[in-house]
């Protein structure tokens, strides 16, 4: 019987990728387009994270705030993670906060799992 107690989301998408996601989309001439996030093999760590717009989710994806589209084997990948942009020094660029992640490379991008 359930405890009453929450489900962690499976992914999640901060305020300012939301807000990027739109800047992007408005600035590409495609206002309502969304992000479509994928984990592919690659990179030096064995995953590497894909961004792309698209017009219109596929039809089995996770759609997280009606912006951002992730595939459900991508999602094996990404469960609990949290989407967000930021704003450094060295660059502006959407960020992913991995829990499956163990490793990572030193740009981000790249990630192993355990």
């Amino acid at each position: 019987m359930p405890d009453g107690s929450a489900l962690p989301a499976p992914f999640t998408v901060t305020p300012a990728a939301l807000a990027q996601v739109a800047e992007i989309a408005a600035a590409q001439g495609r206002p309502s387009a969304g992000l479509r996030l994928a984990v592919e093999a690659g990179g030096c760590s064995g995953f590497q994270y894909k961004f792309d717009l698209a017009e219109a989710p596929e039809a089995d994806d996770l759609v997280v705030e009606g912006r951002v589209f992730v595939d459900p084997v991508s999602l094996d990948l990404l469960r609990g993670a949290q989407l967000d942009w930021a704003d450094e020094l060295i660059g502006a660029h959407f960020k992913v906060s991995n829990p499956v992640a163990v490793s990572g490379c030193g740009c981000g991008v790249s990630f192993s799992v355990g």
